[in-house]
């Protein structure tokens, strides 16, 4: 980067850019977590000879912090995928249910905003489709984060909720379904879309009311016929912008879709035994008789389900990837 002709050649510079950054992501908390773990190793001999409890106590934290920092990394070092280090769109459904699986979408929304934010990530909102009395039918978030599809992957399949509805006055037990999908954002993805294979529908946005982007038909919504997927987008002020914003999103979902296919056809010839099935039910979120959150693909429980929904999935999330990578 020091050469003085290095940006001569601007998509050669971009590549070498994202290299550093790449490798950055290890290098910078590697030395961090170094560096603190170091400076407790000085100090805690110390502190527990003087017997300033105080002192101990914050080392001792510290101390911890490195381990789950540590841990962190150990998880991380599993996304080697090519995709795992992208940005990702991740995009909740409502299942078959009406404003019970409509509540629990936005219930699994929250949780994911929340999640995201915890890592310090961007999140910002695609489309939504509100549900007609409470909740939301569909919900796509782009979330910008280091490895944000490495870790959000974990999460497409089924999603099951158990709990007494607070839409139901007889206070019976209601079981709701969502599902959420995640694809990588692949800014340079080379994937040929023809136009007569896609059909375009445009209509108005469902935001708040009052806001310029819902006096137009500017939200879109894209259909790719010969694989059937979906996407839409409202968040721009204009159709345009909201076309571009569909079609590399359907781009994205295109490569991902040859990307696990060409995955699977590798796994076959190599004789691998592991049964990921993505689209099925992959965790049940019990409230009622009791609190319970289990994934079944990993086993991993949670009797918390407060943190749960509070964005604290990570055990579930690390569980899976140690799994199954």
């Amino acid at each position: 980067m020091a050469q003085a002709d290095f940006w001569d050649d601007q998509s050669f510079a971009q590549k070498i850019i994202d290299e550093l950054n790449a490798l950055r992501l290890w290098t910078v908390p590697f030395r961090e977590l170094r560096s603190k773990f170091q400076d407790v190793a000085d100090l805690l001999p110390e502190a527990e000879s003087l017997g300033d409890e105080g002192l101990v106590k914050e080392l001792t934290d510290q101390l911890n912090a490195v381990e789950s920092g540590l841990s962190e990394l150990e998880t991380r070092k599993m996304l080697s995928g090519e995709l795992d280090a992208k940005d990702c769109y991740l995009e909740i459904n409502a299942g078959a249910g009406g404003t019970e699986s409509c509540d629990w979408a936005a219930m699994l929304s929250r949780m994911y905003q929340r999640w995201a934010q915890k890592r310090g990530w961007k999140v910002e909102v695609i489309d939504r489709l509100d549900g007609e009395v409470a909740g939301i039918k569909n919900m796509t978030y782009r979330i910008t984060g280091a490895f944000a599809y490495g870790y959000a992957k974990s999460e497409k399949g089924v999603h099951r909720l158990v709990r007494i509805s607070p839409f139901d006055a007889n206070a019976k037990r209601h079981t709701s379904f969502a599902s959420v999908d995640v694809t990588p954002i692949i800014d340079d993805v080379q994937v040929e879309v023809r136009t007569e294979d896609i059909k375009v529908d445009t209509y108005r946005a469902s935001g708040a009311g009052g806001q310029h982007v819902n006096k137009t038909d500017s939200a879109v919504r894209m259909t790719h016929l010969p694989t059937g997927i979906v996407v839409s987008c409202q968040s721009e002020r204009s159709q345009i912008q909201n076309r571009e914003t569909c079609l590399k999103m359907l781009k994205s979902k295109l490569y991902e879709k040859e990307h696990q296919a060409q995955q699977e056809k590798l796994a076959a010839m190599g004789g691998e035994k592991k049964d990921i099935a993505w689209g099925s039910q992959i965790r049940n979120y019990v409230f009622q008789p009791y609190t319970l959150v289990k994934d079944t693909r990993t086993k991993v429980e949670s009797g918390n389900i407060q943190a749960v929904m509070d964005g604290e999935i990570d055990d579930f999330i690390h569980a899976y990837l140690k799994e199954f990578g």
